[in-house]
């Protein structure tokens, strides 16, 4: 199946949402709650966040406030979804290339920053480190998201680049693994590592035996590895 394929199944509403994660921030709770792959919703300061409404059902959710969209893959941006969750002054930042095919986009590239609302989206470098890959440098972006003075990272298709573990003061890191189209788990631990978020959360990693590799190589780091339901049983 492609990756374009695998995105269009978010339209058929065949999963279902997993329990959400609160956080406790200075402006309240930021309640995230997994959708499917890389697909998620946050609620924070009264304001409903997607990041990557792709995959995965979206029935009976809120319509957006804001959208985040890292790339152009199918498992990351599906137009007509995005369009079925927009409302009248949704607010939707994208990289250029995606921006092309999302009608309303406001482009964000690599390096710079927006605030929409109760958050700050700082627009992180992703790419595959050798030239030519899957995703080359400067297309897509990562976010880190900061609300109530807790920062969030999260990766979108990327491997440990220098960017990467350069990141500071994470409150929680959202870090992809999976060939060939990322990186390895281990190769994710050893980036995790070098730039040491109070919290990492796996996703995006397709298959269960890519998560418990990733929990396996974060042991000893001081790191707690919290897992969440992303995929349908």
């Amino acid at each position: 199946m492609t990756r374009l394929a695998i995105g269009l199944l978010a339209l058929s509403g065949a999963a279902l949402c997993a329990a959400p994660e609160d956080f406790s921030t200075s402006s309240g709770t930021l309640q995230l709650t997994p959708i499917q792959h890389a697909s998620l919703m946050i609620k924070a300061g009264g304001k409903v966040l997607y990041i990557d409404p792709a995959q995965g059902s979206y029935d009976g959710l809120p319509q957006a406030d804001y959208v985040l969209i890292t790339d152009i893959h199918g498992d990351h941006m599906v137009p007509a979804l995005v369009a079925k969750l927009k409302k009248e002054g949704t607010v939707i930042l994208a990289p250029k290339a995606v921006a092309a095919s999302v009608p309303g986009s406001t482009v964000i590239s690599n390096g710079e920053t927006q605030t929409v609302g109760p958050f700050k989206v700082e627009a992180i470098p992703m790419y595959n480190l050798k030239p030519g890959s899957f995703h080359e440098k400067g297309r897509g972006n990562g976010y880190v998201l900061t609300y109530g003075g807790k920062r969030f990272y999260f990766s979108g298709d990327t491997e440990g680049i220098p960017e990467m573990r350069a990141l500071k003061n994470i409150d929680a890191a959202f870090v992809c693994m999976n060939l060939p189209y990322t990186m390895t788990p281990e190769a994710a631990a050893d980036a995790v590592k070098a730039y040491h978020p109070a919290a990492v959360y796996p996703y995006h990693y397709s298959k269960e035996e890519n998560a418990q590799a990733f929990v396996k190589a974060m042991a000893g780091s001081g790191i707690p590895v919290k897992t969440l339901a992303w995929y349908p049983k």
